[in-house]
């Protein structure tokens, strides 16, 4: 499995009567792939995997594994408030060929560190598919401390972890740890040149959905040791994707699919779409982008 490069957590398109949009769907892992991305991470945060029922989870996760198989990386979120509903997801995953999982902790019930251990444990123990971790406590009111996250990384099939706490100190000390076998994930776009700096090559990136191609390119300039294109690209990107770390990020990120030409529709209850003076603002932001280059 493919880790090094841009991973996106693709949006799930909808339709205007709130209906999975599939041939939407299709085009943006088509554009994705032929934007250069690493891989598609199905069913993730940006995903609203919350928002699906079980026959709608399946029709994304086939409508991206047809699409996708063999051409780039693919990933399936695989969240639950239990263990066992993970474990269920997973294995439902592997059947459907994925290659690899992203699991954060449940939400809701708090774990202590022990808990997450016993959690995580249980799953990789369920699947043969390497796991990637997600830290994200602003989301899941639990993170995974870095005592916590050694230890796990210690099973084989726990692989990496995205960061996402947006504690840079904390990511930095992860990358110095230099756990064997184990990947350390940008999972923060606003922080992302930082990352790079350090020396990590993989990014799990909501913005993604807006700027494949454009944050493909950072990586590839990283490579190569180009940090003044890097500071050029990410400079270009960051008032967007300020913009949806402010508030709105799935909507934004869905509104940003109009950069490609696909309309990604709205999202679902809980959420709202954005009121319409949000949705002006942003879409001038798109619209004032400009390669670096231009």
């Amino acid at each position: 499995m493919n880790l090094q490069g841009i991973l996106v957590p693709i949006v799930t398109p909808f339709t205007s009567d709130n209906k999975i949009n599939l041939p939407a769907l299709t085009k943006l892992v088509e554009v994705f792939i032929d934007k250069g991305v690493t891989g598609i991470v199905a069913c993730g945060t940006t995903g609203e995997y919350y928002t699906l029922n079980e026959v709608e989870r399946e029709q994304v996760l086939s409508c991206i594994v047809e699409i996708g198989k063999g051409k780039t990386t693919l990933i399936a979120g695989i969240n639950d408030l239990s263990t066992n509903g993970a474990v269920s997801r997973a294995k439902n995953a592997e059947a459907l060929g994925y290659e690899g999982l992203m699991l954060a902790p449940p939400s809701y019930s708090l774990p202590v560190q022990t808990e997450l251990i016993a959690h995580y444990e249980s799953v990789a123990n369920a699947t043969k598919l390497p796991i990637i971790m997600y830290n994200f406590p602003a989301r899941t009111g639990v993170e995974i401390e870095i005592n916590t996250v050694a230890e796990l990384s210690k099973i084989p099939n726990i692989v990496g972890i995205k960061e996402s706490s947006g504690n840079f100190s904390r990511a930095l000390a992860l990358i110095s740890a230099k756990l064997p076998n184990f990947e350390i994930i940008c999972g923060c776009d606003d922080q992302a040149a930082d990352f790079l700096f350090w020396g990590v090559r993989s990014w799990i990136s909501g913005g993604a959905n807006v700027f494949p191609a454009e944050q493909s390119a950072m990586i590839k300039a990283a490579i190569a040791n180009d940090w003044n294109k890097v500071r050029q690209i990410m400079s270009g990107m960051m008032l967007t994707i300020q913009a949806m770390e402010s508030g709105g990020y799935n909507q934004k990120a869905k509104l940003g699919c109009l950069r490609h030409n696909i309309d990604a529709g709205n999202v679902r209850l809980p959420l709202l779409p954005l009121p319409k003076e949000d949705v002006s603002s942003f879409n001038k932001l798109i619209a004032a982008y400009e390669a670096p280059g231009n």
